[in-house]
């Protein structure tokens, strides 16, 4: 018998865990063409995990989940097999796309920093965000660029500018968990005991100055993965919009959300623009 039926197995918990953690990714994933949506499904299983170590799995040894989590990965790749399902999907995502392991690598790294670092400086806050945000663009790209590197290449600035946006807004929607649970800070010169409105301002200018960037890289995208991206594009902008109207007292105590009537408005609206090719 081959292992043709291991390997559907574990697509399928790439799958399962997308919609068992996130509507949103499992909406913007709908809307990319067939052949892009299992790839990126066992994307975001592969950070979901990691993710998952240093924020959820607390009276565990997470250092020690971490390392083995690396190392099963690293084994994963070379062999072209785990029995960890979400790594043996992921190890096919990055052979047939061609994602570096440096991709990868740093992204544990960012997940390393979680389980030490509460405060950074501009230049520490860069090299986190570059691991967790912008590297799951990045092999997000060679999804979608399907071995075209002059495009990847192209586009890489808007992606990692779009990955910035979204994970400083993150940060804006996961105040209270971030600060007042984990004790972390991801705003350097940002006193959160005394979170203010010029505060907030300041990162909100830096989030649409990003968003600005991100937003021409879509116009270049295959149209394969153009509709899947503007959906997530204007989900965040719409996160965005109800943060800057949240007062800051408001965003360190209580997390803002889209509700799920509005992502459904969002999905019809980038439809539209997308069949009529405004986008």
């Amino acid at each position: 018998m081959s292992k043709t039926i291991f390997d559907k197995v574990s697509l399928q918990c790439s799958r399962a865990v997308t919609h068992a953690y996130s509507t949103s990714f499992t909406f913007g994933i709908r809307c990319l063409a067939k052949e892009l949506r299992d790839p990126v499904h066992s994307l975001y299983g592969f950070v979901r995990l990691g993710d998952e170590i240093v924020d959820s799995l607390h009276g565990y040894d997470k250092k020690k989940l971490l390392a083995q989590f690396r190392e099963d990965t690293h084994r994963a790749v070379y062999e072209k097999i785990s029995l960890n399902p979400i790594l043996n999907n992921f190890q096919h995502t990055v052979h047939k796309f061609g994602i570096e392991q440096e991709l990868y690598d740093r992204f544990l790294n960012s997940m390393e920093l979680d389980l030490t670092e509460t405060q950074y400086d501009r230049r520490g806050i860069e090299e986190y965000i570059y691991g967790s945000a912008q590297v799951v663009g990045l092999m997000s790209l060679r999804v979608f660029c399907n071995g075209d590197n002059t495009l990847f290449e192209q586009l890489k600035p808007s992606a990692m500018q779009m990955g910035s946006a979204f994970q400083k807004i993150n940060f804006l929607r996961d105040l209270n968990l971030d600060y007042n649970q984990m004790g972390r800070n991801y705003f350097p010169g940002v006193d959160l005991a005394y979170f203010n409105d010029r505060d907030k301002k300041k990162i909100e200018d830096e989030i649409a100055k990003e968003f600005r960037a991100g937003r021409e890289g879509i116009k270049q995208l295959p149209r394969s993965a153009r509709f899947g991206v503007y959906v997530a594009y204007l989900y965040y902008y719409t996160l965005f919009k109800k943060i800057k109207n949240t007062p800051s007292s408001m965003v360190l105590h209580k997390r803002v959300s889209v509700h799920n009537r509005r992502k459904l408005s969002i999905l019809a609206f980038s439809y539209l623009k997308y069949r009529l090719n405004l986008i």
